[in-house]
């Protein structure tokens, strides 16, 4: 064998992908635009931060002033007078009453407002899920007092045939018993809520599930399954993060509603076993309806109860974040 017929290739050896990735990756971040761009997001997440920070200082200390001034139990009295000398206040029946409303209203909503967007995305033709998607938009864009009017004037005065059958065949219960007043109670909020919070449970749901890999529903067909099967094996298991956010967006608007509470509502700040008779109250409500004569320790009074929604929000929010974490094998991010 001839040595002299060999040949060297004494040129660098070609990058690798990754090599060239990582280089292209340190030039783009040298750019002006990226730099900027790059600042401006942080600095937009360190504001977020900043600003929740400053609320929730703002409310600690005003209740801290408001509750000093406390001549009763702030979480366990079923009182609120703050014009005494010195003031006596509490949020038992406000508690009750907005976590009370809120369960009702996601019990309501949330199977109408999954089984509404799962008609639209797998049952309905295109020509009518369309126009009936684009109405539940224009739903969630309506203002709560519209709903609060809507509410007073139209749902109340129609809910006395619901409320005497639920007297009649429930009121053994003592949940459901009545007694023929004016149907202004928990039960009438918890369904106006549920029809405020339906549209928005139902376009994040609705999105979510257009989002399912055609292929396995195509492959759920397949293998012989029904349509209701495609849905039970592939859609709800993959949207199903999807519409615990979307519930958790709901009850979030649900624990803050004000105007329509306050206008469909008959408050005497007590608890009462039965959702059908006037009672109770929410925070929301109790702030809007007495912010604007209240001293100024009514005020802080008001700032304090505030700060319990402020941190009932937050567990809320903190909850939906651990169930979706929880549960990210269903999200379909590895599909």
């Amino acid at each position: 064998m001839d040595i002299s017929t060999k040949t060297t290739d004494a040129s660098p050896p070609a990058p690798q992908p990754a090599a060239v990735g990582r280089r292209g990756a340190a030039r783009a971040k040298t750019r002006p635009g990226d730099r900027v761009f790059l600042g401006l997001s942080r600095g937009s997440g360190i504001l977020l931060l900043v600003i929740m920070a400053a609320i929730a200082v703002f409310l600690t200390y005003r209740a801290s002033l408001a509750i000093s001034k406390d001549h009763a139990n702030f979480l366990t009295a079923f009182e609120w007078n703050t014009n005494l000398i010195p003031p006596s206040f509490g949020i038992a029946v406000l508690a009750f009453g907005t976590v009370v409303s809120s369960i009702i209203a996601m019990v309501l909503a949330v199977p109408v407002a999954v089984a509404i967007a799962l008609f639209l995305t797998h049952y309905a033709p295109r020509r009518l899920s369309g126009p009936v998607a684009y109405v539940i938009d224009l739903l969630a864009a309506v203002p709560s007092i519209v709903y609060g009017l809507w509410g007073a004037l139209i749902l109340v005065p129609h809910m006395n045939g619901l409320f005497g059958w639920l007297n009649d065949y429930l009121g053994w219960t003592g949940i459901f018993s009545w007694d023929g007043g004016a149907p202004r109670s928990m039960l009438t909020v918890g369904i106006l809520l549920a029809i405020m919070i339906l549209p928005i449970i139902t376009n994040v749901s609705r999105e979510v599930f257009r989002q399912v890999p055609q292929m396995h529903e195509e492959a759920a067909l397949a293998l012989g399954a029904t349509r209701w099967e495609v849905i039970r094996t592939a859609v709800l298991p993959f949207g199903r993060s999807g519409v615990i956010s979307a519930s958790m967006l709901g009850l979030g608007r649900a624990l803050g509603e004000t105007m329509a509470v306050a206008t469909v509502l008959s408050p005497d700040f007590d608890i009462h076993a039965s959702l059908l008779n006037p009672g109770g109250g929410t925070f929301a409500q109790n702030i809007a309806s007495k912010f604007g004569e209240a001293t100024q320790d009514g005020r802080d009074a008001l700032i304090a109860s505030g700060l319990i929604l402020f941190v009932i929000t937050l567990l809320v929010n903190g909850a939906a974040r651990a169930i979706i974490a929880r549960r990210k094998e269903y999200s379909g991010a590895n599909a």
